[in-house]
C-alpha cells in the first residue's frame, strides 16, 4: 500500500490499476449493450428446445412466427416470393442450405408446407431451429 507521507524524490514502486479497471468495465458495458442491441433485432419466436441441437450457419433463414408471418432473412415474404427468392439464391450455388425457425404455436402443416417448398426448389439441406432445453421437459 502507498504511504501518504512521501517525498518528491522517491521512486514510484506501486502500479495504480484503477484506470485499467475503469477501462475494462467500460469495455464490458459497451459489449453488453451491443450484444443486447443485436439480440433485440431478431424476430421474436418461441423456439422448441432440443438436447441434440447444433449451430447451423445457413444463408437462408426462414422464420414462421406465431401470428402466421413468413420471413426470409428477416424480411416479410409470401409463399410465392419465398419460392422466387430461393430459386434466385439457388442459381448462384449448388449446395444451398436453409434453417427453419417456427414458433411452437405454428401448425405442423404450415412448417411441412415450407419444407416442401424448399425441397421443390432443390434445397435438400435444411435444419429446424430449436432451443436445447425443450427435450428435457419431454424426456421419458
Amino acid at each position: 500500500m502507498a504511504s501518504s507521507t512521501s517525498s518528491a524524490d522517491e521512486t514510484i514502486s506501486g502500479i495504480n490499476v484503477t484506470p485499467l479497471v475503469d477501462v475494462v468495465l467500460v469495455l464490458l458495458v459497451v459489449l453488453m449493450v451491443t450484444a443486447t442491441y443485436l439480440a433485440s433485432r431478431t424476430i421474436p419466436v418461441d423456439l422448441p428446445k432440443s438436447a441434440t441441437s447444433e449451430p447451423a450457419a445457413a444463408p437462408l433463414a426462414v422464420t414462421l412466427d406465431r401470428a402466421g408471418g413468413l420471413y426470409l432473412d428477416g424480411d416479410v415474404v409470401t409463399l410465392d416470393a419465398l419460392r422466387a427468392k430461393v430459386r434466385a439464391a439457388r442459381r448462384g450455388r449448388a449446395d444451398l442450405r436453409a434453417v427453419i425457425a417456427a414458433d411452437g404455436a405454428v401448425t405442423h402443416r404450415r412448417v411441412v408446407g415450407v419444407i416442401d417448398l424448399l425441397r421443390q426448389e432443390n434445397v435438400v439441406h435444411f435444419a429446424i431451429n430449436v432451443s436445447p432445453s425443450d427435450l428435457d421437459a419431454h424426456a421419458p
